[in-house]
């Protein structure tokens, strides 16, 4: 089954990168609103490996057909609510099954 990741939202702690990080280039280039889609449980091209490492677990058991993470943490039991582990820059990401939302 195909899931379907969204970028939900991008923060951006300045305070804490003027204090611990060292100046880098480009440290994430997702937006808000930036969709990708797995198939088949897989990482989709253009998503960074760092946010995949954070959210591939959900990722793969709703390809899998899983779903109902924590006894009913999310309203739709075939979604997940995963931020990367950035802690300068997060990004929540919305993940869900591809035909649950065809069904919605």
């Amino acid at each position: 089954m195909d899931v379907k990741i969204t970028a939900i939202r991008k923060v951006r702690y300045d305070d804490l990168i003027k204090i611990y990080e060292n100046p880098i280039g480009l440290a994430c280039d997702i937006e808000e609103g930036d969709e990708f889609i797995s198939h088949g449980g897989k990482r989709p091209e253009g998503l960074c490996e760092s946010a995949w490492e954070s959210m591939r677990y959900f990722v793969e058991e709703l390809a899998n057909g899983g779903g109902d993470f924590y006894d009913g943490w999310m309203k739709d039991p075939h979604s997940a609510m995963i931020s990367c582990n950035d802690g300068f820059r997060p990004v929540s990401f919305y993940i869900e099954t591809v035909r649950r939302e065809r069904e919605k």
